[in-house]
């Protein structure tokens, strides 16, 4: 399974991750992205059918704010970041 989070503080509000995975981001009242799943906390588990577009909205993301892995974030985007 995979998890997927966006970190709001280096967000540009783009719009490449509604394109490439509609169903699984949206943008808050701020203009910052989330993980509609569960409210970007990145404990919920990509359904497989959206994997694909997950990955592909990571990969069109100029920001890098889209964050996915194979274990849950429990709210922290920077989790599994190399130091």
């Amino acid at each position: 399974m995979k998890y997927t989070i966006v970190d709001q503080t280096t967000c540009i509000a783009c719009g490449a991750c509604s394109v490439h995975a509609p169903d699984l981001f949206d943008y808050n009242d701020e203009g910052s992205a989330y993980s509609m799943l569960d409210q970007n906390s990145g404990n919920a588990p990509i359904p497989a059918p959206f994997e694909s577009d997950a990955l592909d909205a990571e990969q069109a993301c100029p920001s890098l704010s889209i964050k996915i892995a194979d274990h849950p974030f429990q709210g922290d985007p920077l989790k599994y970041e190399h130091h």
